[in-house]
């Protein structure tokens, strides 16, 4: 994840094209597709700083100093009508909109696996991106200064610029949890041997 970017190169429009091209190339449930994005560029990138922004504590200033230079922000929405619906046509055979059939809230699972093909997308084309929430107390306000209709909640933003130099993320000291960790085979109780 980036957090620092070139604010003088803005990224080319067939380069945002193909990013957001890709995310919409994820799985969903029941191909429901379940998801919108807000691409925020110039302008309009000032007005989501100025709101998600506002009055922060030091320390949030501190860490989007860097992600405000990002020339393109893609504000991720999921779309939760639109699994209820879809899954309730006659292909599918539910015959009510209760979401206690779904194990998983798949419109978020579905929302963060396009949000993924898009942050892959970015480093095959060479540059930087970062994955962030706005400010929860905020995005009330985000939507309606952008007016995103009520029924599409807020995965996250993804910044995405070319990259400037930029200080290593201090929770990468935690390191990355083995396979021997995580992985259970066969029964919880057995790890990787």
């Amino acid at each position: 994840m980036v957090r620092n970017y070139d604010p003088s190169r803005p990224v080319p429009a067939e380069i945002r094209e193909r990013i957001l091209e890709n995310g919409l190339r994820a799985p969903s449930g029941g191909f429901s597709q379940g998801w919108a994005f807000l691409t925020l560029e110039g302008d309009d990138r000032e007005r989501y700083w100025r709101i998600a922004a506002e009055d922060p504590d030091p320390k949030y200033v501190e860490w989007v100093t860097g992600l405000r230079r990002a020339p393109l922000l893609i504000f991720a929405f999921a779309h939760k009508d639109a699994y209820l619906d879809r899954y309730t046509e006659p292909d599918k055979g539910w015959t009510d909109r209760d979401e206690s059939h779904w194990t998983a809230p798949y419109w978020y699972v579905d929302t963060g696996m396009a949000a993924l093909l898009m942050l892959q997308t970015v480093v095959d084309e060479g540059l930087g991106a970062c994955l962030f929430g706005p400010p929860a107390e905020k995005v009330g306000r985000l939507k309606e200064e952008f007016g995103v209709p009520d029924g599409f909640d807020p995965i996250g933003v993804i910044s995405i610029g070319y990259r400037a130099p930029d200080k290593r993320s201090p929770s990468l000291k935690r390191g990355r949890r083995s396979t021997a960790e995580v992985v259970h085979r066969g029964h919880w109780g057995r790890h990787e041997q």
